[in-house]
Parts: C-alpha cells; structure tokens; sequence
C-alpha cells in the first residue's frame, strides 16, 4: 500500500507536537529518548535476522544478514552509501556500483541504489573482520540518501541516516563433519562469497540472495547453503551427453550424517530432472526434491536435499551417527544437475526458516575456482573451470568454506 506524503508529514507533525524533544527528554514515566533530537527518515528498516560470526578459509570472520529497507515516501529515494558501524568505526562501506551490486527492490533481480515510492529494498551485507580482531556486540547502518523532491527542514535534498541497529548474537556456528567423502567437492553458490585480488568481495551467489516470501515473512533460509558438486580428474564436471545423469561421475555418491541426531523429515519418491534444464511447476513442497532434515541440536537443523530417487535410507525418527550414510546425490525437485544442497537452518522447515552458519571441524582445502564466480558457467559446456594461481593446498580445522572452494574431504 502506497503512503502519500501528506499523511508521512501529518504523522511527523504529531510526533512533534506531542513534545518529545531534546530538551524535555523525560515524563513521569520515564526517558523517552536520548540526548538526541528525534529524526524524520525518508527509510525505515530491520534486519531479517542478527549475524552469527563465522571463521572462514580465507583466514576472516564473517557476519553475514541482510537489511530490509522501506521507503515512506512518495518520491523515488537514491542511495549514496551504507556504512556498517561498530559505534563510530567502520567495518564496511559500500557506495556507488558496489552499493548496487547488493541491493535490490523486492521482486526485482536488477542491482539498483534507488528505491522507489512505497518499495522495500534489501541489502546484502557481508562483513569480513580480521581473524583477531574484535567482534562488535552492536551494529547500525548510517546511510546517506538524496531526494529528488526534498521537503525541508523534514526531509532536506541529501541526509544521513542511522538505521536497522542490530545485536550481532553471540552464540558459536556449529561444529560438524562434512557431508561428502572424497576428493574435489566444489562448493558452489556458497557464502561467503569468493573475493577479488585485493580483498573485494565479489558479489552474491544465489543462495546468498535467495529470499522466501512464506507466510507473511521473508525468510533466508539458504544464507550459507552450499551445492556440492564433484570435478573429474580433468577438473570438468561430466563427459558426455550433458542431459544424461550418468555423464556425472558423482551421481549417485554417498551423502552421510554430519553429526548425530534424529531425522525429522524425509522425503523420497520423486523423480529424477533431466539435467541441463530448469525443472517448471513444482509445488512450494517439491523444491527440495528428496530430501532429508535432521535435528542437530542447540536450534539447528540440517537439510540434505536433491537426493537421487529410492535413495533414502532413513526415516523420521532414526537417530544418525556422524558419517553414517542416509542417501545418495540426485538431481531431484529444483536441480538442473546433480549435486548435494547442504545448509543448516533454523527450524525444520527447508524454506520457512534462517540460514545458521557452520564449520567443517576438519578438510583439505585443495584450490578454489578463480573468480569471477562466473567462471562456474564454463563447467556446463562440458570444460574445466580455471583455478586460482598461487593457492597452496592445506588442511582446514573449524573453519566455513567459502564460495569456489574445491575440497577433499576424508573417507569416513
């Protein structure tokens, strides 16, 4: 529902006049607000969750959550810049194009720093601190903004605004064993993204963007999800037909427990896609196509999703060891080639939840595709991805991978 800029003034003119101001900050009930004086925002918003911190293999730690923003306005609003602030220290500021590559109107796949009349915009933040450094307790965004049709003293042409303040939680990822045996599991759409030469980050995967409009709220179930898929000795990613599942030697690979805890949903029954195109009218409940959910304990759930057909080898209510194996690699529900989709999450539900980060308590890290990230699309005709120079292979403890990782992981 659109809000007309009358009655956006109308209800700031109460609010002034109701006498919250600077110098008459307190009732008898109490402060009502700061020192501060109150602020008119062109934009309100939240975050859809609080980050967690997570370790990753590029040796920082990430906190990684979205910004939901909302325009009150009957005038289009132009971003300048966001800066994540730990009080009055920046972590991150994007501006111009980088600004756009991580923003994006509701509905609408466009990058853009401009959020029209009435829209909601969200934000992608991935904030890399140093692996010594401090963690924040507290983040806020201060934005700066112009307007197009500026109403001052309200509304002036250009503001700063501080906005979307947010506690970073304080609990720990979980520690689990990876979902795979062997060697050369890509992690591809992963999070958090790959970086640049020069330590920019590259972007955001489709996972990392994916939002699920259920039951009246968004939800970013797939924040740190991971498709898995497996490179052939000459590092492409089938031979052959690629329409066919067995140009893919990893099809039908061992999926395996990745801690122990009950099933408490699978899935078995549909069929396989064929690979190279997109599957069309699936159901909400057939997009994670055979799948398992197991309770992990401590408010995480992991789901192992696109599992090949009749290949399930649990049930609700099992209670699985760490390694055991529980299915196998399919190219089921909302897949156009055979991989592992492996994320943990925040309820059961594998689209009506959060996204919850992990780390893998022990893996080799073997290379990592260079970026762009773009360079995956080279895998589907059938070549191999280039990798990044210069990488030395090495062993990982506790950390997340990231996205273009390539891993080996050991047999279990």
């Amino acid at each position: 529902m659109r809000t007309r800029y009358a009655a956006a003034l109308f209800g700031v003119s109460v609010l002034l006049a109701a006498g919250c101001s600077s110098t008459s900050p307190t009732t008898n009930a109490g402060p009502i607000r700061g020192p501060q004086q109150p602020m008119a925002t062109p934009l309100v918003g939240s975050v859809i969750a609080p980050p967690i911190p997570v370790p990753a293999t590029d040796g920082r730690v990430h906190l990684a959550y979205e910004v939901q923003l909302t325009n009150v306005l009957s005038q289009e609003v132009a971003l300048t810049s966001l800066a994540v602030l730990d009080r009055d220290v920046s972590l991150l500021k994007l501006a111009g194009e980088r600004l756009a590559d991580w923003t994006r109107v509701v509905g609408s796949p466009t990058p853009t720093t401009k959020i029209g009349p009435a829209q909601t915009a969200i934000v992608w933040l991935d904030v890399a601190l140093e692996k010594d450094a401090a963690v924040p307790q507290q983040l806020v965004h201060a934005i700066s903004l112009s307007l197009s049709d500026p109403k001052p003293p309200l509304f002036p042409a250009t503001m700063t605004i501080d906005i979307a303040p947010t506690a970073v939680q304080s609990r720990k990822p979980i520690a689990i064993s990876p979902p795979l045996s062997g060697p050369d599991w890509l992690d591809g759409d992963g999070c958090p993204p790959g970086l640049r030469p020069g330590g920019a980050p590259s972007g955001t995967s489709a996972h990392r963007m994916a939002l699920n409009p259920i039951d009246g709220q968004l939800w970013a179930a797939e924040r740190y999800a991971i498709d898995y898929v497996q490179l052939r000795p000459d590092g492409a990613l089938f031979s052959g037909d690629r329409s066919k599942l067995n140009s893919y030697s990893y099809f039908g690979a061992d999926i395996r427990a990745v801690s122990d805890g009950p099933v408490v949903a699978a899935v078995d029954g549909l069929p396989e896609q064929i690979p190279g195109a997109s599957p069309t009218g699936l159901e909400l409940n057939q997009y994670a196509g055979n799948h398992i959910v197991q309770d992990l304990g401590d408010g995480n759930y992991a789901l192992y999703a696109h599992i090949k057909t009749g290949a399930v080898k649990v049930k609700v209510g099992d209670r699985l060891t760490a390694g055991q194996v529980i299915g196998a690699v399919g190219n089921t529900g909302n897949s156009d080639a055979p991989h592992l989709h492996f994320h943990v999450m925040s309820t059961p539900d594998p689209l009506r939840s959060n996204g919850l980060p992990f780390v893998f308590t022990e893996f080799r890290l073997d290379s990592r595709v260079s970026e762009p990230a773009d360079n995956l699309n080279v895998l589907f005709d059938g070549k191999p991805a280039p990798m990044q120079p210069g990488l030395t292979a090495r062993d990982e403890n506790s950390v997340m991978p990231m996205e273009l990782d390539v891993m080996t992981y050991a047999d279990r």
